[in-house]
């Protein structure tokens, strides 16, 4: 087995990594000016020379509202990448791991997403993400993996950024309708590397058990932390962001779960693991 991972500094590839190096897996992860995924050149030229059996797409561009106002860069990184590196996989008949969200779903069902349910992105984030997917099943060995509200090593996440505002607001204000499953890298990563063994191929939703609001989230993070901060729950609405977002998008895990024979934590235990291990 022979690994290549796309973006290499973002949260999920570094918890690829760390995984990779514990079991002895070979695997390059070039940086990102070295391995750019938009120039068809420079992923021609790095998949060509590592000649990997596994690709795997950690690159994504993921600010959900600075997407509606450069659009042109969320369709070049989100879906027009994807269309390279599939191809490329299909050269060198390596199998291509990709990776979506649940914001391809509009919110609208009141209940879990299942593989089943058929997408309606509401925003431009959404809609390069779920042309993604697209472009991935162009691979002839695909397996598309939807995730929710990544949470992992680094400062790229919900996390970070509420322990940021914890230490300069006394009160902080929440999104309570905003609701789905926060999803922590090191339950995707083995997750991930099961299905590479399994050869598991399709499209499947890949999230920590449970669901919550933005607020339960907060909330729970606060109380583990021993922050005395004040929580206020608000409308997502009342923060005026550009993109408009889908309420609830909670994923059902049930399916992967079934086909790997594994037993995904819920999001709160893995967020005291998270605080344990990763909250420093």
């Amino acid at each position: 087995m022979k690994i290549l991972l796309t973006g290499s500094s973002g949260q999920l590839a570094a918890e690829f990594k760390k995984f990779l190096n514990l079991k002895g897996i070979e695997f390059e992860a070039p940086e990102e000016h070295v391995l750019d995924i938009t120039n068809k050149e420079k992923v021609h030229a790095a998949v060509s020379s590592y000649n990997p059996t596994h690709i795997i797409n950690c690159a994504a561009f993921n600010l959900v509202d600075d997407a509606e106002n450069d659009s042109d860069k969320a369709f070049l990184i989100n879906r027009d990448a994807v269309e390279i590196l599939a191809s490329e996989s299909n050269k060198i008949n390596a199998s291509f791991m990709h990776f979506s969200t649940d914001y391809v779903f509009d919110g609208k069902k009141n209940d879990f997403y299942t593989e089943a349910d058929k997408p309606n992105p509401l925003n431009k984030y959404a809609q390069s993400k779920f042309e993604g997917e697209e472009k991935a099943r162009l691979a002839k060995k695909h397996l598309i993996l939807r995730l929710s509200w990544v949470i992992g090593e680094g400062n790229q996440n919900f996390l970070y950024r509420l322990k940021q505002w914890s230490k300069n607001n006394r009160v902080l204000k929440i999104s309570s309708d905003e609701v789905s499953v926060p999803t922590f890298t090191f339950d995707i990563v083995p997750a991930c590397m099961k299905a590479i063994n399994a050869e598991l191929r399709g499209t499947y939703h890949l999230t920590n058990s449970g669901y919550a609001s933005r607020y339960e989230l907060a909330r729970h993070y606060l109380k583990i932390r021993k922050l005395n901060n004040i929580l206020l729950p608000v409308p997502m609405a009342s923060f005026n962001s550009a993109a408009q977002r889908p309420v609830f998008t909670a994923m059902s895990n049930a399916l992967i779960s079934s086909k790997l024979d594994i037993e995904i934590p819920s999001w709160e235990e893995s967020l005291e693991r998270y605080c344990e291990e990763y909250d420093n």
